[in-house]
C-alpha cells in the first residue's frame, strides 16, 4: 500500500514539474517574448560596440598626444616669434610667402580625408 502510494505521489510531484517546465518554454517561445529578446540583445550589442567606440576613440587620442610628444608638436610655440613664423618654424620653413596662414592652438579639427564626415 505505502509502495503504491509512495510511486503515485513521486509520479504526479513530476508531472506537475513537467507541466511547468513546458509551460515555462511555451512562454518564452511566443511572439511577444522572443520580440522582447531580440530587442534585449540588441540594446546589449549598441551598448558594447558604442564601448567599443569610446575605447578606440580614447586609445586614438592617447596615441596621437604621444606622437604629438615625440614630434614636438605639443610644445607651446615661442612667444616671441609671430604667427606666420611659428608657421614656418611647425613646417620648416615650407609655407609660402603669399599664403595668409593662421595658427589656431588646440584645434581639435582633423585633416585625414580618410575620416567619414
Amino acid at each position: 500500500m505505502f509502495r503504491r502510494t509512495f510511486w503515485f505521489t513521486a509520479g504526479a510531484a513530476a508531472g506537475v514539474w513537467a507541466t511547468t517546465k513546458v509551460n515555462r518554454k511555451l512562454r518564452q517561445l511566443t511572439p511577444e517574448s522572443l520580440a522582447a529578446q531580440a530587442a534585449n540583445k540588441a540594446i546589449d550589442a549598441g551598448h558594447r560596440l558604442k564601448e567599443f567606440a569610446l575605447d578606440v576613440r580614447d586609445g586614438m587620442v592617447q596615441r596621437e598626444a604621444e606622437l604629438g610628444e615625440v614630434l614636438g608638436l605639443n610644445g607651446h610655440p615661442d612667444p616671441e616669434l609671430p604667427t606666420q613664423r611659428r608657421i614656418r618654424e611647425i613646417d620648416g620653413g615650407q609655407s609660402g610667402d603669399n599664403k595668409q596662414i593662421k595658427y589656431i592652438d588646440n584645434t581639435t579639427y582633423s585633416y585625414n580625408r580618410n575620416e567619414d564626415h
